[in-house]
């Protein structure tokens, strides 16, 4: 692994896999608000995916009338947002009691609080701005095949009670056991299953709502405008130059949206932030699965890996298929190889076969028969960012005025981006206050300390207690 972390990002490939969010592209994609590159801002964010687009309303929506400019390599809301598997869950409950003990029972609390309350924000945004993204709330179910991770979930979510308190909201889980999982669930051979509460949205047409309220604000959003260099010019340490093909802009302040592309950008973070690429399909269900289609998403989880889906709800382009990822671990060495990359160009095959035949596998006999048109209808890849302490990296970079972070998010962004964006923005104001300690993790804070600890692994990599089940890629 300290070979994989210690390669040096390169900048996203401007040929990706085709995404199936992505199919068609909006008219958004290709969008320069200005057709000549401002030289001056008060603000660049570089990233326009949900952590950038938010951070972006957030500044604008106070009314300020400082600029804020948003550059982006490729088209908008390209990287792994607009790649990922359309998941809005937290499964907080996997990595409960290892946050109980690195970081005490308050903190661990905030981070299931947290988590829960930014995946609940996300959709009422949606629905306040009347975001057309396909935003389904329902239940969501993790089926287990393994005893020790039986027996641990149910000791985490005893711990979340006790702690948070039986009537939270983000404290609610069911258990059900094998028979039952077969029956309602429609898998066979599990131990048992867990269900609580998630979602499903297109990420991409979320983010396209979001950059569309941003411009109605006053963002100059430059697509397919690459990033280069970052860098302070050394007459002047007030401001930052920003180099791209298209020229140099001059800014007062930047903010990092760039994920596991961030070491490309600012090299103190490589093997500090550490790529992975992740691998996704949409398909259409077989035959022997309802009807009306189903009415939970899924993670499948095993003893050194996982697989997570969503069905598309009622009323969306291709409602009822299933978009499922993971398999990494089921690759050679599992699947060391897709860490450190950022080429999002290709994918390995042996784990595009896997995603492709899981679903199948996993609902068994009550699969059926593939639909006539084929199973696959699209497959591709995207590009995530993982930190050795598995949470993201959030603030101001030390030692650099005016430089701020907010990426790393571990395969969760649906999960946490959005609530980071408003986190970060709050900093930005110097309002790092005593309420906002009492809902932001201090474990998310960007810190000297945090730079020293470089990437060794993925945390809980061998019982999947970080699901990338979060957001999904």
């Amino acid at each position: 692994m300290d070979a994989r972390a210690a390669i040096v990002p390169l900048p996203p490939r401007p040929d990706p896999t085709i995404s199936y969010w992505q199919d068609p592209p909006h008219p958004l994609a290709h969008h320069r608000t200005t057709s000549d590159l401002p030289r001056l801002a008060s603000t660049i964010i570089i990233g326009s995916g949900i952590t950038g687009s938010s951070i972006a309303y957030n500044l604008l929506a106070q009314g300020s009338s400082s600029s804020v400019l948003m550059l982006e390599a490729r088209t908008a809301c390209s990287g792994a947002t607009g790649r990922n598997g359309g998941h809005t869950k937290a499964a907080s409950y996997r990595a409960f009691l290892d946050n109980v003990r690195d970081q005490g029972e308050e903190e661990a609390a905030k981070i299931v609080r947290f988590e829960y309350n930014s995946i609940k924000a996300v959709h009422a945004f949606a629905r306040e701005h009347k975001i057309q993204c396909d935003s389904w709330e329902g239940e969501t179910v993790d089926v287990l095949y393994d005893e020790s991770q039986w027996i641990r979930a149910k000791k985490a979510v005893s711990e979340i009670r006790r702690i948070l308190g039986d009537g939270d909201p983000a404290a609610q889980y069911k258990f059900h056991g094998a028979l039952e999982t077969k029956e309602r669930f429609l898998v066979d051979g599990a131990l048992g299953s867990v269900s609580y509460s998630a979602g499903s949205i297109s990420a991409y047409m979320l983010v396209i709502g979001i950059l569309e309220l941003g411009l109605e604000r006053g963002l100059n959003l430059q697509t397919e405008t690459l990033v280069t260099k970052i860098r302070r010019p050394d007459s002047n340490l007030k401001e930052w130059i920003i180099e791209t093909p298209r020229g140099s802009i001059r800014a007062e302040r930047v903010i990092l949206a760039t994920n596991g592309y961030t070491g490309y950008l600012y090299p103190p973070v490589r093997g500090i932030i550490v790529p992975l690429r992740g691998t996704v399909a949409a398909q259409r269900p077989g035959s022997g699965l309802p009807k009306e289609g189903l009415d939970t998403t899924y993670s499948f989880i095993y003893g050194n890996g996982y697989e997570y889906m969503i069905f598309r709800p009622a009323g969306s382009k291709f409602a009822g298929d299933l978009v499922i990822g993971g398999c990494s671990t089921k690759a050679p060495e599992e699947g060391l190889y897709e860490w450190g990359t950022t080429d999002d160009s290709t994918m390995d095959p042996g784990i595009g076969r896997d995603v492709r035949d899981s679903a199948a596998e996993y609902f068994g006999p009550q699969w059926g028969e593939d639909h006539p048109d084929g199973r696959i209808r699209n497959q591709w890849t995207g590009i995530m960012g993982y930190s050795s302490q598995g949470f993201p990296l959030v603030g101001s970079v030390p030692h650099e005025k005016d430089l701020w972070i907010a990426a790393s998010f571990q395969g969760s962004g649906m999960v946490l981006c959005f609530h980071t964006a408003k986190a970060l923005v709050t900093m930005m104001d110097s309002k790092d206050n005593e309420e906002f300690n009492s809902w932001f993790p201090q474990a998310f804070r960007m810190s000297e300390d945090r730079m020293k600890h470089k990437f060794r692994g993925r945390l809980h990599e061998k019982t999947a207690m970080d699901l990338e089940g979060h957001s999904q890629l």
